[in-house]
């Protein structure tokens, strides 16, 4: 006699399986799915609000102290005056810009600041100040202008290796051309370009009309400038002319490509 055929096989052995039980919730009632779509939900809304309550109600991320870098002739107790971070908010609501820009209106020496959060109970403020190019005499006082044209502080004694602007126009078209102002700029400029150890040696950037401008140097040395143009040119040769004529007191390089020196 034959046995039974795959096909009842399979019936039998579909019928000896259990069928798999619905998802029974915690009182016995079956969750449907629109049912657990909710409590997914609620946990979502309830995580949300958790989050929500410790950034903002707790106090574990609350800002309790600022620290600040990059200070040379500002304090950090000024730095941090002048930033009225709002110590005891919730750090998540401090507002860095604001505190960037409060720091730049108030204390003008500074160039740049990074206002940054540290979790999960600081601020940090690091600084760069404006660095002096040239000093421009008044009364008693000296004001401090950095390599973009900012008078940004005045002081009263001058501080070392920074060289004094002497701004004497002549009555030229130059000067009804370009202005006072430009000319300043143009100062400026010239001072900006020079490499680091001639400037040391500078103490006074005269100018008398936008294509001239001599520095008077340590040591009795002089050297003419003329124009702010080709800054980079003119240093370059500066450097090697005074090495190449190290008793020489006057040095000519308002035509960096016919550089000349000599020795009064």
């Amino acid at each position: 006699m034959a046995g039974p055929t795959t096909a009842q096989r399979g019936e039998a052995g579909r019928a000896d399986t259990p069928a798999r039980p619905p998802h029974i919730g915690p009182e016995g009632r079956r969750l449907t799915g629109r049912t657990r779509l909710v409590l997914a939900a609620l946990g979502l809304v309830l995580t949300a609000a958790a989050t929500v309550w410790v950034l903002y109600g707790s106090s574990w991320l609350r800002l309790e102290r600022v620290t600040t870098t990059g200070t040379g002739v500002l304090t950090r107790s000024e730095v941090e005056a002048a930033a009225a971070a709002p110590v005891g908010s919730p750090l998540v609501s401090v507002d860095t810009d604001a505190i960037a820009e409060r720091l730049r209106r108030k204390l003008p020496r500074i160039d740049s600041v990074d206002v940054v959060r540290s979790w999960p109970h600081g601020v940090s403020l690091d600084v760069t100040e404006r660095k002096p190019v040239l000093l421009v005499e008044k009364g008693e006082k000296f004001v401090e202008v950095d390599a973009k044209g900012v008078r940004f502080a005045k002081v009263d004694e001058a501080p070392p290796h920074v060289p004094l602007l002497e701004l004497a126009p002549d009555r030229s078209a130059s000067l009804r051309r370009f202005g006072g102002d430009r000319l300043v700029r143009a100062a400026v400029r010239v001072a900006g370009d020079l490499p680091a150890r001639i400037a040391g040696q500078t103490r006074v950037v005269r100018t008398t009309s936008y294509d001239s401008t001599v520095l008077e140097l340590t040591g009795d040395r002089t050297v003419m400038w003329g124009s702010s143009e080709e800054g980079t040119a003119k240093a370059r040769v500066l450097t090697a002319l005074m090495k190449a004529s190290p008793k020489a007191g006057h040095f000519d390089v308002s035509a960096p490509t016919a550089p000349a020196a000599s020795k009064s």
